[in-house]
């Protein structure tokens, strides 16, 4: 790609800020397609987090007078608040707990019951409606302990844990809702030949828009006339500003740079690849994975092993010749005792906590099973450009071809003509500036040259700026070799070459640090990229990777990764574009870098936010 094809027109741009859906819309629209549930299944159905949460502080106060009027706790600490009544007061309070706060849980017993799918929902039903229903017997005459606070209290626990558990998986979701802020507020669309800003909510497919530069994409869309180039590295992990011309396909949310295009509406609202991003971590909430299929399979068994073992001591205990009523309480302890509180918090807490930790972290889990199985992993096998690299570029080299010319005034002279500029180059460009501590000049008679690179008046003197096709149209020769990896870019003052700037996709600081954090962890590392193989032994060497291989196709990559599964080896693959969706496909854990363009982020297992391999 060279300078020159970027400009089609030159200015500021406006900036809209904005989202298509608040968070809170976001939210509901994930919360009203799951049923409440944060997993997608029945456990949860009809209830929300603040419903849970409710049903906890309405509880606990309640508990506290069940507590103060147990006969157990009273003789534990030494108190009495006996009165005439005192445990039909006690039988009301606790019955109120069992039937408000134990509602979902009792709901989940009825439907895991329905659907044949025993687990924990029922082993908790089953236990304090046990614990209730002796208790209450207690009360109207049956001899023995009653178990309500043991009831009440396993309720709370048990009402505090799936908030928690709730809580946690939306604040992953959350996560994502900062990504629908990038789009826009409104559009410029086109009517009969006129344009006025409408918001993104009347906006239809077939519509045409038109996006001016520096501004925000508002919709999925393909371009019908212009050129430019958009920066998606925040959607996509593209190495560089992509092209868009007459044909070419634009995503909401990616940035305009220097042209005016004329977009026809193919996606908005939730049709747009950012709100499909939200719905993949939705969708990947609904997905079951081992350690919760584990969880509920051990759920099932206890379950079972309760009421056998309930049913065992009732009938062991009449057998040796006690009374009903001694064995019926040591049936109902062993059923309430063999509830497992822990195994009933501790796994779903650890999932959602995982999970939310992770989207804080920029990884957004799409499936969990293949998140668990990360721990397996012997080699990360990573793609070069827009995984291990900035993706942007930065410059590497200034070379001056003409007399009087040196690094500092070249820069200040080209750093004049683009410091209004939103191209990958511009930026670079003033960055460098920057660094340097340049005081830059005014510009004028800016002039666009469509294909060939842009020029200005800078204190008096014809400036010029672009690639190969400047240089042929102004019949200069080509001072040397282009860089293999990188882009050139010719400075011309009145006519004659005053000297080039090469740009290039340079390494991410944090690759080292990731390639040095998995060989702590005796994990390999291989390098597989498109590029030549200089380019990829450049990288891979001072990276300190174990290997590379270069010059593979996508189809290539796809088999090489399946030739390391074949050698023994546990591999996750971590790439940021189309190319790399069918090796991602072919890995045991796919990590799409930078989200992923829509093929990249369907194939993976995990896709990292941020970009950052570390």
């Amino acid at each position: 790609m060279d300078h020159g094809q970027y400009h089609t027109a030159h200015g500021h741009g406006h900036r809209p800020e904005g989202h298509a859906n608040t968070p809170d819309e976001v939210g509901k629209d994930q919360h009203h397609q799951h049923g409440g549930s944060p997993h997608g299944h029945d456990k949860h159905a009809g209830h929300n987090a603040g419903d849970f949460k409710t049903r906890f502080f309405v509880c606990l106060a309640v508990t506290v007078p069940v507590l103060l009027l147990s006969p157990m706790i009273r003789h534990w600490f030494g108190f009495s608040t006996e009165f005439p009544g005192d445990d039909y007061l006690l039988a009301a309070l606790s019955t109120f707990i069992f039937v408000y706060g134990g509602y979902p849980f009792l709901k989940g017993l009825a439907n895991e019951v329905r659907d044949r799918a025993v687990g924990m929902m029922t082993l908790i039903g089953v236990a304090v409606t046990v614990a209730w229903a002796y208790s209450f017997a207690i009360t109207w005459g049956l001899q023995g302990m009653d178990f309500y606070w043991e009831m009440a209290t396993l309720i709370d626990i048990m009402l505090i844990g799936h908030y928690f558990e709730m809580k946690s998986v939306m604040a992953a979701s959350r996560s994502l809702e900062l990504l629908v802020r990038l789009m826009p507020s409104g559009a410029h669309l086109i009517t009969d030949g006129r344009i006025k800003d409408v918001p993104l909510s009347e906006l239809e497919k077939g519509d045409m828009v038109s996006v001016r530069p520096g501004e925000k994409v508002p919709v999925d869309g393909i371009v019908k006339d212009g050129l430019s180039h958009t920066d998606e590295s925040m959607l996509t992990g593209e190495s560089r500003p992509v092209k868009k011309e007459s044909g070419s396909r634009v995503i909401a949310g990616s940035v305009n740079g220097n042209g005016v295009l004329t977009v026809e509406v193919t996606g908005t609202g939730a049709g747009t690849y950012l709100n499909k991003v939200v719905k993949l971590v939705s969708d990947a909430q609904a997905v079951r994975s081992e350690s919760q299929d584990f969880a509920d399979r051990a759920a099932k068994v206890l379950t079972f092993v309760a009421l056998g073992g309930g049913a065992a001591t009732l009938v062991v205990w009449l057998a040796l010749g006690h009374p009903f009523v001694f064995a019926l309480e040591r049936m109902v302890t062993v059923m309430v005792i063999s509830c497992p509180h822990a195994l009933g918090l501790a796994v779903p807490l650890v999932v959602a906590i995982s999970i939310s930790i992770a989207a804080q972290k920029g990884l957004l889990i799409r499936n969990r099973t293949a998140f668990e199985n990360a721990r397996r992993i012997t080699m990360v096998v990573f793609d070069k450009t827009g995984t291990l690299t900035l993706g942007s570029h930065t410059l590497t080299k200034i070379s001056t071809t003409a007399p009087g010319w040196t690094e500092r005034s070249l820069i200040t002279t080209a750093a004049a003509v683009e410091q209004h500029s939103e191209h990958f180059i511009a930026a670079g460009l003033m960055k460098k500036a920057n660094e340097m501590n340049l005081t830059i000049p005014s510009a004028g008679e800016f002039e666009s040259m469509p294909g060939k690179g842009v020029r200005a008046r800078v204190g008096g003197k014809a400036v010029a700026i672009g690639g190969p096709n400047l240089l042929a149209q102004e019949r200069i020769p080509s001072p040397g070799e282009h860089p293999e990896n990188g882009t050139t870019v010719y400075v011309l003052v009145d006519g004659v070459l005053a000297g080039s700037l090469v740009f290039a996709d340079e390494i991410r600081s944090d690759s080292k640090e990731a390639i040095e954090a998995l060989k702590k962890r005796g994990i390999k590392n291989m390098l597989l990229t498109g590029d030549n193989r200089q380019e990829a032994e450049r990288v891979s060497r001072e990276l300190g990777m174990d290997g590379f291989f270069a010059n593979v196709l996508p189809h290539e990559k796809q088999q090489k990764i399946k030739e390391l599964r074949q050698n023994g080896e546990f591999v996750a693959m971590a790439g940021d574009g189309i190319n790399d969706a069918p090796a991602l496909a072919q890995a045991d854990v796919g990590i799409a870098v930078g989200s992923g363009t829509d093929i990249a982020a369907e194939t993976a297992d995990i896709i990292l936010v941020n970009s950052k391999p570390y």
